[in-house]
């Protein structure tokens, strides 16, 4: 096991330094910042002047290489447009973001695999069929679509939901979450639906389909004909056996929604990172769209690596695959 954590933290080191540089160039290549931050009105000395207070006048690969030493030590460089540290200005949002994500995610899971489960055991069900309709409408409309209907609704229809911003938060700490006060909560329902009802919808076909592949085997008949109660064949032996396919995609949609909840965040007005991601890439403030996709892609990684180890937890067989 820790040969194995090792080998995959080797693996990100590598997987963050190509995306790095592909990041770098492909911003480099899109323009000058400075022509976002000194008026029209400028001269080319006070142009140039900004170029060399910024770096932005040496080449490519040494702005790269002085990026890379910087990271090294923790420091990503500092925004462009506020003078912030970029490190700081996305830790600032991502508790929002965490928190939209993670009332998200639960809200799929707790949905999805209980139908999921329901349209596998009952295929031929009209209330199954029902349900895979609305699966593949959920995962097909795409979110900026659902979240401009859950505002004409709730928001402007009914008038019982915000259709914007955070709401009020409290503190824990340096963290202001908005799960904890009534208003916050409001405003989170309209995000957090809109990203649930698409992850909810990949959940159920998921769990469907593992469902009707595990109902065949051996061990349900087995269960089946020693008379055990049908909630203890579905809690014990059934339910264990579809969690891999559960854990991969729920694990995998938390950390792509976590990366690139951009959508949701900008119909919404949430103050999350993927809002700062748009924004800082429409004002080509380079150092904060860099230091967002590294810390990301180390996230993503890493979240594999915690996904992997559930494997083990969950199934045997995956343990002795990495002892081989």
């Amino acid at each position: 096991m820790p040969v194995f954590i090792i080998n995959r933290l080797f693996q990100a080191i590598g997987v963050i330094l190509v995306m790095s540089v592909l990041v770098f160039v492909g911003l480099y290549l899109i323009g000058d910042p400075t022509s976002m931050l000194v008026s029209p009105e400028a001269t080319e000395i006070e142009r140039q002047a900004l170029r060399k207070a910024l770096g932005l006048d040496q080449s490519i690969w040494v702005q790269y290489l002085t990026f890379l030493g910087n990271a090294a030590h923790g420091d990503f460089g500092r925004s462009f447009l506020t003078g912030q540290p970029a490190l700081q200005l996305i830790v600032e949002r991502m508790p929002a973001t965490v928190e939209l994500v993670v009332v998200a995610m639960t809200f799929s899971v707790v949905v999805g695999v209980p139908l999921g489960i329901f349209a596998g055991l009952r295929p031929k069900a009209p209330s199954s069929k029902a349900i895979m309709t609305g699966s593949i409408l959920g995962f097909s409309l795409p979110n900026f679509w659902i979240g401009l209907m859950l505002i004409m609704l709730f928001a402007v229809y009914l008038g019982v939901l915000p259709a914007s911003a955070r709401g009020e938060t409290v503190n824990v700490g340096p963290v202001a979450l908005s799960i904890l006060t009534l208003d916050g909560w409001q405003h989170l329902a309209l995000p957090a639906l809109t990203l649930g009802l698409a992850k909810a919808a990949l959940i159920i076909r998921v769990t469907r389909a593992a469902t009707r592949e595990v109902l065949p085997m051996d061990y349900i008949k087995f269960a089946r004909a020693k008379g055990l109660r049908p909630s203890r064949i579905l809690n014990v032996h059934l339910l264990k056996n579809i969690l891999i396919p559960i854990v991969t995609v729920a694990g995998l949609e938390f950390g792509q929604a976590i990366a690139f909840a951009v959508v949701t965040e900008s119909v919404f007005s949430w103050p999350g990172m993927g809002k700062l991601l748009i924004d800082s890439i429409i004002t080509l403030d380079r150092p904060v769209v860099v230091a967002y996709l590294v810390m990301m892609v180390f996230f993503l990684v890493i979240l594999n690596l915690v996904i992997d180890i559930l494997y083990m937890a969950i199934d045997p067989s995956a343990r002795e695959k990495v002892r081989d």
